[in-house]
């Protein structure tokens, strides 16, 4: 745990799904239309042959599309947001997410975000390069930044950038191995946080 004063981050990196957003998508449904028996979606995709990888990713985006306009923020996504915003730290969305759906929510919304990082852009979490084109796209190092984010894939992909991870817990215990650097319950815990560090 840390423990303030401590150097705020130059910029923090937020996972969108179930981060910002309250958690959107039903996985055991959509896998079972896209005919997935067992693992990740996205993993299970690169495995199938052309046609029918393009049938299952037009149901895996209808799936995201509806999700992403019925989404309702996380409680207190809104105030964290703006207290970056007066800070003047930059914020990025880095999700596995299709930038159609990451985009209907950020206009949903209305949210600011600095850099939007989405599984078109290339490798997707648990990879930490998706993290690492973030922090080059905001000129920032690896080592100033946070990545904040409420599934093992952002832990691990922050672990393997040397990025700090922030895993919010929702009140839950930790389902996987990868130890993040700080755990917070939620936004609001996490933006308590930073205010205390920035004081003198």
């Amino acid at each position: 745990m840390i423990h303030p004063p401590f150097h705020l981050p130059r910029a923090i990196l937020f996972d969108m799904d179930g981060t910002l957003t309250e958690p959107m998508l039903d996985f055991p449904r959509i896998k079972a239309d896209m005919g997935i028996a067992e693992g990740p979606i996205l993993e299970s995709l690169a495995q199938m042959d052309e046609p029918r990888r393009r049938q299952a990713e037009a149901i895996l985006l209808r799936h995201e599309e509806i999700a992403a306009s019925r989404s309702r923020l996380n409680a207190g996504c809104r105030e964290m947001l703006a207290w970056l915003a007066t800070e003047k730290i930059p914020s990025a969305v880095v999700t596995r997410n299709s930038r159609l759906s990451a985009d209907t929510v950020m206009r949903t919304h209305n949210l600011r975000i600095d850099v939007l990082i989405t599984r078109e852009d290339g490798p997707f979490k648990p990879s930490p390069i998706p993290l690492q084109w973030a922090c080059r796209r905001l000129r920032l190092g690896f080592d100033q930044v946070w990545m904040v984010g409420d599934g093992q894939y952002d832990i691990e992909a922050a672990r393997a950038a040397q990025v700090r991870s922030v895993w919010i817990s929702h009140g839950k215990p930790r389902p996987f191995a990868a130890e993040p650097w700080l755990t917070v319950t939620g936004l609001p815990e996490l933006t308590a946080i930073l205010k205390q560090g920035c004081k003198p």
